[in-house]
């Protein structure tokens, strides 16, 4: 039997193991779990950032590829090239994934929080100035001076 235990280990070392986590054991090992995981997760953002970077670069050669294609067809039967192409171009190109964004600094959010203000307080001033305007107008139309 101990033969056994020697040469296949000992099947109740993993228990304890586990046992000894979860009951008390080491108090040092959160930091070093929580430093893992926020490297852990840095390393996963950044290997997800370089997907979508080669992904992007992998499409941008194949249409490249595909208006090579193209341009050779419109050049073998005359074709002329259609102005759409150009239009795509003036277009805004589209933000990036929302979920791949900068985060703002809390700097930047007051900074926007107070332009909203401001946007606020500007608008409640037109509209009180439209408001006197109005008053005015009716009250001179009332008057007469001699």
């Amino acid at each position: 039997m101990s033969k056994y235990l020697l040469e296949f280990g000992n099947p109740w070392r993993k228990i304890d193991k586990f046992l000894d986590g979860a009951v008390g054991g080491d108090g040092g090992d959160d930091a070093d779990d929580k430093e893992k995981a926020e490297e852990e997760e840095r390393e996963r953002q950044e290997a997800i950032r370089e997907a979508e970077e080669r992904r992007k670069e992998k499409h941008r050669r194949m249409e490249e590829e595909r208006e090579k294609m193209r341009q050779d067809i419109r050049d073998k039967y005359n074709i002329k090239k259609k102005e759409e192409v150009v239009e795509q171009q003036m277009m805004p190109q589209e933000e990036p994934n929302p979920l791949m964004r900068k985060k703002k600094t809390p700097e930047e959010l007051a900074a926007e929080a107070e332009q909203e203000e401001l946007d606020d307080f500007t608008k409640l001033k037109n509209q009180i100035e439209t408001q006197v305007n109005e008053l005015k107008t009716q009250i001179e139309g009332k008057c007469v001076m001699q």
